[in-house]
């Protein structure tokens, strides 16, 4: 299990930077213009997102997906150098239960990828996939400090962006929340955002999430009402949620599922997501407690 959010302090101790090269995983390259776009299927104003970082059980993680009281967007983090054709089956028994968010590369793995070899990947997804993927993650936690020299980190999620685009297809992005707790000030979100953004992302991007985890930034708790419109200045025309939250304290997982699913935001773009990280270890199989706990707490936030 990714150990997701001790990637600030401890990353350093843990990412190997791979020196596989993509052509060790061979594939077709085909031409953007040559494929016909899909007619994407309508997503609901509100989402209530988990995070599936592994496709073992399949089945199993498709049951507890496919009996939530509402149905929901599962953020699929496709590995490091795996090929996409590797996801296939396994997507589509998720598109068939649950809409579907397509991690293109997790943060912590940004940095082992050239910008041709993101770009390459991207396309290879998209090529192999996008029949089955509502909303492509073109960036991940992209203002870390993990993730390399912001040039590159930009001109990485930029290309992604570019091609998930011209399929069209929808884009999101996730920025890492980090008030007083980042080690650079020019990656704090909104600095960094604002300067490095291109205007095309903008005005373009369909989501806009946020990646929060607590006990990362000292239990700080943020105001997501001043978050989200804040955001909302930055990016008018993209709907705006948590991207990603969760803990690996036993003790504080219920409350802090809770906390977030039945979180309320007065703003126009909110969309919810929340996008709990642990989904696997917790909820599946739906038998365990907090499946219920978060079925529980979807119903309540879903209630007219």
């Amino acid at each position: 299990m990714r150990m997701k959010n001790t990637k600030p302090l401890f990353l350093g101790l843990w990412v190997v930077f791979a020196s596989v090269s993509l052509a060790k995983h061979p594939q077709t390259i085909v031409d953007d213009q040559s494929i016909q776009t899909q007619r994407l299927r309508p997503l609901p104003d509100k989402i209530y997102g988990v995070t599936v970082d592994s496709i073992a059980n399949i089945d199993t993680t498709v049951d507890a997906l496919g009996t939530l009281s509402q149905m929901p967007m599962t953020r699929i983090v496709f590995d490091e150098w795996q090929p996409a054709t590797d996801y296939a089956m396994a997507v589509s028994k998720i598109y068939a239960k649950s809409f579907v968010l397509g991690e293109i590369l997790d943060s912590s793995s940004v940095k082992q990828y050239t910008t041709a070899q993101y770009k390459a990947r991207t396309r290879e997804y998209l090529n192999a996939l996008f029949d089955t993927v509502d909303v492509w993650e073109v960036g991940n936690e992209i203002n870390g400090e993990w993730l390399g020299k912001t040039s590159v980190v930009v001109a990485k999620m930029s290309a992604a962006y570019d091609l998930v685009k011209a399929r069209g297809g929808r884009t999101a992005l996730t920025l890492y929340y980090n008030p007083n707790c980042w080690a650079k000030p020019s990656n704090e979100m909104f600095r960094w955002t604002t300067t490095n953004v291109p205007e095309r992302m903008k005005s373009g991007l369909d989501y806009v999430l946020v990646s929060y985890y607590e006990e990362d930034c000292n239990g700080y708790q943020a105001d997501w009402q001043q978050v989200i419109s804040q955001l909302a200045q930055i990016f008018p025309n993209s709907k705006i949620g948590v991207g990603e939250c969760g803990t690996r304290d036993a003790a504080k997982k219920e409350a802090l599922i809770q906390q977030y699913y039945t979180l309320k935001v007065n703003h126009p773009s909110f969309m919810g997501g929340y996008f709990w990280w642990y989904f696997m270890e917790d909820m599946v199989p739906k038998t365990k407690t907090l499946w219920t706990v978060l079925n529980e707490a979807i119903k309540s936030a879903s209630a007219p």
